[in-house]
């Protein structure tokens, strides 16, 4: 296989490394045609999110969160894993990589054959619901016919509390677990991979920072610039799908 030199540098630093982070944002799933947040042509150029307060406190604010949840969530059933998911999940399998910290809400690590409990899920997941206060869980499908009938912001079948998509918005809590998991593979990792963020969101954006203090080598794969690029040991522009595909040596 003939590589680029960026791309072969890429495979050494893997074939070499002990342990390595696999850090993703949206960047990898818009390869599967799942639009991302941020950019010039992002979801929340068209539409402000809504913040946790205010979905707390309005029911109208947690009725439109469901109509926008409900009128988007096609583009996320129906996405598959792209090669770039694929090749993360060949390290993993490799033993390469002991898991996945992830920006990333829309479940396509796990539909790339990631076992559940080696995806670190930083702003949680899309693709169910749960409870506030019991943490019951909830399917989408179910959600969505009943929603189809009243429009009623769901409550909680056990406790009548308030039912949200198991995402973190903004002004909602951090997951400390995740976080600190996170943590802890940053600091055994001897390499740090980059996927797709654009490094901006913190503090997932610090887990970068952190493993290049802790001695670990960094690498960038992400169509823009980062603000953490001039850190990094390796930078590389263009898709991951290729990029990443090519340096794992899978199609």
């Amino acid at each position: 296989m003939n590589l680029d030199r960026d791309t072969a540098a890429l495979r050494r630093m893997i074939a070499q490394a002990r342990r390595v982070a696999i850090f993703t944002g949206a960047g990898i799933s818009t390869e599967s045609g799942i639009p991302d947040f941020r950019s010039p042509d992002g979801i929340w150029t068209r539409l402000a999110p809504i913040d946790f307060a205010a979905f707390l406190a309005s029911e109208e604010a947690r009725r439109e969160a469901w109509r926008r949840k409900f009128a988007s969530d096609g583009v996320i059933r129906t996405a598959r894993p792209n090669r770039g998911h694929r090749a993360v999940a060949e390290l993993v399998r490799r033993d390469k990589a002991a898991a996945v910290i992830t920006q990333n809400i829309d479940g396509l690590h796990q539909a790339s054959g990631i076992p559940e409990a080696q995806i670190i899920e930083l702003h949680g997941n899309t693709t169910y619901a749960l409870c506030l206060d019991c943490a019951a869980r909830y399917e989408i499908d179910d959600l969505r016919r009943a929603f189809a009938r009243d429009e009623a912001p769901p409550r909680c079948a056990e406790c009548r509390g308030i039912v949200k998509t198991a995402t973190i918005s903004f002004g909602q809590p951090m997951p400390g677990e995740a976080m600190r998991r996170a943590e802890i593979e940053t600091r055994a990792a001897d390499l740090f991979v980059v996927l797709g963020s654009s490094l901006v969101v913190y503090p997932a954006a610090g887990f970068p920072e952190l493993a290049k203090r802790n001695g670990a080598a960094l690498a960038i794969i992400n169509r823009e610039a980062t603000p953490l690029d001039g850190l990094a040991d390796l930078v590389l522009r263009g898709s991951i799908g290729e990029t990443l595909g090519a340096a794992v040596d899978i199609d």
